[in-house]
């Protein structure tokens, strides 16, 4: 009842670890898959290792949090140890790269597609350095660039992450879609933002401005997968704010045929995916869905 299929690569539920969440080592990857979740995103890597922001990286603010890891990884050799240890079964790994040309993307395609079944292009974070991130997925000439860079490279489906942060992400999307992406998560963090620390009148996190995920963002990921929804062909992986069964129902009404969960796990631990999933199958059996196919897009109705 609960399976999913998003470009061939079926899924034995619509729940995913989201990148940066828990997406460090196989041994943590592990555990989600164990804990309930049908596929896992990794932490975003690149080619080289990269120490991202020093410490406070994260705060917690009404509604969510705000962070600026800057992308700290091992680089690509070091992830690809990993990746290789993942119990993949009928499980879906997906790797989260990012770099800042189109010969970063394409190689580090090159490196990991024999270790995963699709790959996720993260041209959406807000706080990353210049020449990553939001910087390329703010451009439609850039993630056409990089997007089809990518995958003219790949054997394996090509996923964009969109940021929300944009005048018009429904241009990104179609833009993503014409460049060759099989596939659109959204949304990555909002903002940026930002907490000031009242006692020693300065910025709570090192990089003083950092991305805001969360309860409190839903809105605007439902609102922004609703909108692409209509505006390209190719499916969608919804992301923001997802705690409840509810929540991953209202992501796949407005379209999305996966959904990806974060900052719930740092809320309420690995258990949220089996909770999730026990509350989404009585929702469906109640309502008389037989699939999630049939759920797909129905509020377009």
């Amino acid at each position: 009842m609960l399976k999913t299929n998003i470009c061939g690569v079926e899924f034995q539920n619509p729940l995913m670890l989201a990148a940066g969440i828990m997406g460090s080592n196989a041994s943590s990857m592990n555990w989600i898959l164990k804990s309930g979740a049908g596929g896992v995103v990794s932490k975003s890597f690149s080619l080289n290792p990269h120490p991202g922001y020093v410490n406070p990286t994260t705060v917690a603010v009404d509604g969510g949090i705000i962070n600026a890891i800057g992308l700290s990884n091992p680089g690509v050799e070091n992830f690809k140890e990993e990746l290789k240890k993942i119990e993949r079964k009928d499980n879906v790994v997906i790797a989260s790269i990012y770099g800042a040309t189109p010969d970063e993307f394409s190689t580090l395609v090159g490196e990991v597609q024999q270790y995963v079944d699709m790959i996720e292009l993260n041209i959406s974070c807000p706080h990353a350095m210049d020449g990553y991130g939001a910087s390329i997925g703010q451009s439609c000439d850039l993630s056409h660039t990089i997007v089809s860079a990518s995958k003219d490279a790949s054997d394996v489906p090509i996923i964009a992450k969109l940021t929300p942060n944009v005048t018009d992400i429904t241009e990104i999307a179609k833009t993503c879609e014409d460049a060759g992406a099989d596939c659109l998560s959204l949304i990555n963090t909002l903002g940026p933002g930002m907490k000031i620390n009242i006692d020693v009148a300065k910025p709570v996190l090192s990089n003083k401005f950092g991305g805001m995920s969360g309860k409190a963002i839903k809105p605007i990921a439902i609102r922004n997968v609703y909108s692409v929804y209509e505006a390209v062909d190719i499916p969608l992986i919804g992301v923001g704010g997802i705690y409840t069964f509810e929540d991953v129902v209202e992501f796949i009404f407005a379209g999305a045929r996966a959904v990806q969960i974060g900052t719930a796990i740092m809320d309420e631990g690995v258990e949220v995916f089996s909770r999730i999933n026990e509350g989404l199958e009585k929702f469906m059996a109640e309502k008389g869905y037989g699939s999630i196919d049939e759920m797909v897009g129905i509020a377009h109705d």
